[in-house]
């Protein structure tokens, strides 16, 4: 599937529940016609792993996620060979005589048939043959080892895997391959060279109060600019961890089961944990105090609305 504009890849992402700006809209839209990583960092929170689960359930390709973290190796994230199999397989062989009928290459050649080979995440994306190319979502890249992003060079130039004992194997089709970063370490330039990029910042607050709306539907208009202008308000707070839209969502979806109209101190209070995940930023945010956030809250969704600030 390739889109004819980014207005149709935008259209198409908020047909899918995800909203995107004009940036990341076009940075999908070229990733897809050119056939190119992309490759997409910013804080955690702010939708760049939503972003692969919204393209795989529009295009219909299968969601092949890859979980990076500090020493996965190609046995976790490419293949492996079945050793328990190919054991069982070669004492079948002794049992059955066929061993003394059959040479050694011919026997390793029978071990290292790819029926024994356990395809990890990367090789079933670069192996599919059936349906729509699959999405391939390599998350958190930041957290892998430099070998690794080494190793993921020649998957991502030429979609081509190496297997010693089988030989090379290339994609037919290319999946679209999205990875994402939090920036914990820099990814290194000979990585980025073969992606596209997009730095997906934080939205602004018209764009956050209709992502709220368009996920809780069932949500109050006033309820979510007042969340999602409070929300703003924190972020500039110098959080440990500032709230991402997911917060945002979970937040309002949360204020509107308790049936809260209006933000007030109590229900920020006693909801407080669905936005703030860490104890420290508990703190500063009552050190700073609801009152100021409500205010802070309540104006910003005025200018928004147009209304007279209260």
């Amino acid at each position: 599937m390739t889109p004819n504009s980014p207005q149709d890849v935008a259209q198409a992402l908020t047909d899918h529940g995800y909203l995107p700006d004009d940036g990341l809209a076009t940075a999908v839209f070229l990733a897809m016609s050119l056939k190119r990583p992309l490759m997409l960092e910013g804080e955690a929170g702010v939708g760049k792993t939503e972003l692969a689960k919204v393209l795989s359930a529009w295009t219909g390709g299968e969601l092949i996620r890859l979980q990076c973290y500090e020493g996965i190796d190609i046995a976790q994230a490419v293949y492996d060979w079945d050793y328990s199999r190919q054991l069982l397989h070669l004492r079948a062989a002794e049992a059955t005589g066929e061993t003394q009928t059959k040479s050694s290459d011919d026997l390793e050649a029978d071990l290292y048939h790819e029926r024994f080979l356990v395809k990890r995440a990367l090789l079933r994306a670069i192996d599919q043959r059936d349906g729509p190319p699959p999405v391939l979502l390599i998350d958190e890249i930041d957290r892998a080892d430099d070998e690794f992003e080494a190793y993921l060079l020649e998957v991502l130039s030429d979609f081509q895997i190496t297997i010693p004992e089988l030989g090379v194997i290339q994609a037919s089709r290319p999946p679209l391959v999205i990875l994402t970063s939090n920036r914990t370490r820099d990814v290194h330039d000979a990585l980025k060279r073969r992606c596209l990029y997009h730095w997906v910042e934080h939205p602004d607050l018209a764009r956050e109060v209709a992502i709220v709306k368009l996920r809780v539907p069932d949500v109050d208009e006033r309820l979510a600019g007042q969340v999602a202008a409070a929300v703003e308000a924190m972020r500039s707070m110098n959080l440990y961890k500032p709230p991402g839209v997911a917060e945002t969502i979970d937040w309002a979806n949360a204020l509107g089961r308790l049936g809260v109209l209006d933000l007030d101190e109590r229900s920020i209070a006693t909801t407080l944990g669905t936005v703030l995940k860490y104890r420290e930023d508990h703190q500063r945010v009552e050190e700073h105090g609801f009152g100021d956030i409500i205010r802070q809250a309540m104006n910003r969704s005025g200018e928004r609305s147009g209304a007279s600030p209260t």
